[in-house]
């Protein structure tokens, strides 16, 4: 029987405890015929047996690092593992609507696009909400500066709004909620960019790509939804907040500034949502300590625990240029 047309590879975007909706959508949702290959970076051990068991009975490709990944360091592990004309890559928190990845496939067949991204939704009613339509993206010179800057497309507006306004079309940019990128492509850039730890990973592939001479196209007829927590488990906290972390952002967006010749002093304004969006995990613990010790100590006790916890999960991600460091394949390949 010939490969498949595509790799699915799926890895940790900043939770664990959606793994098991996400990846049944996956299947319940995807007729065409694919190889799976799943990246599992330090996942909890609940998270842990549930896909050894998975992907016994399924017959996909497991592979587990023991220590936490950064998003394109998992991609590039399963990149790795991918044999296929097409390789699609999807957060483990993303879910598919039916019919996602053959219309993925159709517009990259038909418009020999290097790369397809999806309409993207968000929350927890699945395929209501748009998150980006395609979104738009542009350099901007002053001064003897370069800044980047980007809009999703029709974010925030109801799909039933504005599904009569999609079409196919070219765009700037897409995110890595899921993508389709073509294989080749992909290598010949040397793969994803693994000083981007956390953040611009999806400019950084545009930007290459169009540099490159490729095409990037928006898809509305493949429908993805991101869904964010909460709720959280306890188990996903420590990923959540190293994903997150100043340490994380700063060094990506200066490594990104650097690469592409953009202004670096705005660092500060880039990451500004990034503490209130890394307390969202603790909020919850959070309002249950101010209620039951007062405010003060409640909020004294929350901090704290938030540096242990931050502290100990940078060592665990400590790892972070070793692409296969501890990693092995857990299971038959489909």
């Amino acid at each position: 029987m010939p490969e498949p047309l595509v790799s699915i590879v799926v890895v940790p975007r900043e939770r664990f405890s959606h793994t098991r909706r996400a990846l049944e959508a996956l299947y319940a949702n995807t007729p065409l015929r694919f190889q799976l290959i799943y990246v599992d970076g330090g996942s909890p051990a609940p998270v842990k047996r549930y896909l050894e068991i998975q992907a016994r009975e399924r017959r996909f490709r497991l592979l587990r690092t023991e220590h936490y990944l950064s998003p394109n360091q998992a991609r590039n592990i399963g990149l790795n593992e991918a044999n296929s004309k097409y390789v699609v890559f999807i957060d483990n928190d993303a879910e598919v609507a039916p019919g996602w990845l053959d219309a993925l496939v159709r517009c990259a067949e038909e418009t020999n696009a290097s790369v397809v991204g999806p309409l993207y939704c968000i929350g927890q009613q699945l395929h209501e909400i748009v998150h980006m339509a395609g979104g738009e993206m542009r350099v901007e010179e002053a001064q003897g500066q370069r800044r980047l800057h980007e809009k999703h497309r029709l974010c925030n507006e109801r799909v039933r709004d504005v599904r009569p306004k999609l079409r196919r079309e070219p765009c700037d940019l897409i995110e890595f909620h899921c993508v389709l990128v073509r294989s080749q492509m992909l290598r010949e850039l040397g793969g994803l960019d693994e000083g981007l730890l956390c953040s611009r990973e999806h400019m950084d592939l545009c930007l290459a790509v169009h540099k490159a001479g490729g095409t990037v196209w928006f898809e509305p007829d493949a429908v993805v939804t991101y869904v964010p927590g909460p709720p959280f488990a306890q188990t996903d906290i420590p990923f959540y907040l190293l994903r997150w972390s100043d340490a994380w952002m700063e060094s990506t967006i200066r490594h990104f500034c650097e690469k592409w010749n953009f202004d670096v002093t705005n660092v500060g304004t880039v990451s500004r949502w990034l503490r209130p969006h890394r307390q969202i995990a603790l909020r919850q613990t959070r309002e249950r300590l101010c209620r039951i010790a007062g405010s003060f100590i409640g909020n004294e006790l929350v901090d704290a625990w938030e540096w242990v916890i931050a502290r100990r999960a940078l060592r665990k991600g400590r790892n972070l240029r070793s692409q296969t460091a501890r990693t092995h394949l857990q299971t038959l390949p489909t």
